[in-house]
């Protein structure tokens, strides 16, 4: 079966002339016609053609609350009618980075960007001029954002990708300047003594260690038992500061991000996506002694849209539902994502395919592999993308949007009887393939 795009192709057509590439984000490029949304509401999407979809991209990520929750809508609106930009500070900014401060274990300190990769791009140039060394180490498959100081290795082709112990940087685009990579140091995942020889060997020169604490740019890997207590002790050991990168788990995976989930704190953390409710904010939180070197203005941090005061109203009232209604939210969004899983397990079995469903309730994967796990990048490069991008493409014909590399995000929006909807679509688009 097939959807009916004759609206979305032409669309296109019009796009390529203008915008290059057609698409305004690579993360939006597609394999034949992209999806064009007219509009979207609660945990649903509907594009220009008229076709509706169960939507688990959630916007990459924000539309935690689901598509244009009323609370969040309301607060944007009414501050949009006070002021779009003061360049000054406001009230919001301040309420914003006190619940911060009360529901993200590590944070002290709160500075505020508009993006995710703004928000690591401070953390990273805090955590040189605090400690005074020149190095970041990074794990492969974890994406920091799109600047060139840290997009690397982030889904390099094995071939050159060098030894399981010994990785070499890859860089993730053509225009990266060489300088970059020498600063830079790239280890394998949940391989605490890979961890080990890598901090020995550069002793002295890292500033942080950086990584996504729940894995969701390679998948959806929960760390293994021990890691990132190992981890941390490490940075201890050698002085190097911890960053955890919650753009996608903070907010999502728990009220306080997944430090909160897992019991181990950062002494840095950058924030985005799911705390505004879809709209453009990232926060950089850690120890105020680390923090303490922004606030003297030691190292430098500035943005004409820091602390929007629109998009703190959103941040506002999405943290204040986050966190007032913990309890039944979070409990809803672990409930019906497990729920899913489970389902999805049995339809691949009974269709006979080798499916790998794992991951967390509000943040899970779908792996075509005969592999009982997923433990890192390498694993991850090895599964079966062309079933999984047909996979895709199955669901979406019979009106399920996920993320095409198989993460499926769940929203408090969600409802049993998009579950129900959900799985029978899996179920044909499984036995299709």
């Amino acid at each position: 079966m097939a959807r009916n795009l004759t609206a979305s192709a032409a669309l296109f057509e019009s796009a390529r002339l203008v915008i290059a590439g057609g698409v305004s984000s690579d993360a939006r490029r597609s394999i034949g016609t992209p999806m064009y949304v007219d509009h979207a509401a609660g945990s649903r999407l509907w594009d220009i053609d008229g076709n509706s979809y169960v939507d688990y991209v959630l916007g990459q990520g924000p539309s935690v609350l689901g598509h244009c929750p009323a609370e969040v809508v309301a607060a944007v609106a009414e501050q949009a009618g006070r002021g779009m930009s003061y360049a000054a500070q406001h009230r919001l900014e301040v309420e914003v980075a006190e619940r911060l401060c009360r529901m993200v274990p590590s944070a002290e300190l709160v500075r505020f960007n508009s993006v995710g990769s703004e928000a690591v791009h401070g953390a990273l140039r805090l955590a040189r001029g605090h400690t005074g060394r020149p190095k970041v180490l990074k794990f492969e498959g974890h994406y920091h954002g799109w600047f060139d100081p840290v997009l690397y290795s982030l889904h390099p082709a094995l071939d050159q990708a060098g030894a399981v112990d010994a990785p070499v940087p890859v860089p993730g685009t053509l225009g990266q300047p060489p300088s970059a990579e020498g600063d830079l140091v790239v280890v394998g995942w949940n391989d605490l003594d890979a961890l080990r020889t890598a901090m020995e060997k550069h002793r002295g020169e890292i500033a942080a260690v950086i990584m996504e604490p729940i894995l969701c740019n390679s998948g959806a890997i929960v760390p293994a038992p021990g890691y990132l207590e190992g981890v941390r002790a490490l940075c201890d050991e050698h002085g190097s500061l911890l960053v955890f990168d919650e753009v996608i788990t903070g907010f999502r995976v728990a009220p306080g991000g997944a430090q909160e989930r897992l019991g181990v704190l950062p002494d840095l953390a950058t924030f985005g996506k799911a705390m505004a409710g879809g709209m453009q904010v990232s926060a950089l939180v850690g120890r105020a002694a680390v923090m303490e070197t922004i606030a003297s203005g030691r190292v430098g941090h500035a943005g004409t849209f820091n602390s929007h005061p629109v998009a703190m109203a959103a941040a506002n009232a999405t943290m204040t539902i986050l966190d007032e209604q913990r309890d039944e939210l979070y409990g809803r969004l672990n409930a019906l994502g497990e729920r899913l899983m489970a389902g999805l397990r049995t339809a691949a079995r009974e269709a006979g395919l080798a499916l790998l469903v794992d991951g967390i309730g509000p943040a899970f994967q779908t792996y075509f592999t005969s592999e009982e796990a997923v433990r890192d990048y390498r694993d991850f490069a090895r599964i079966d993308r062309v079933t999984a991008t047909r996979f895709h493409s199955e669901l979406q014909d019979r009106g399920v949007n996920i993320v095409p590399r198989g993460l499926w995000l769940m929203s408090t929006a969600h409802t049993d009887a998009d579950i129900d909807e959900t799985l029978q679509a899996a179920t044909a688009a499984l036995q299709a393939l």
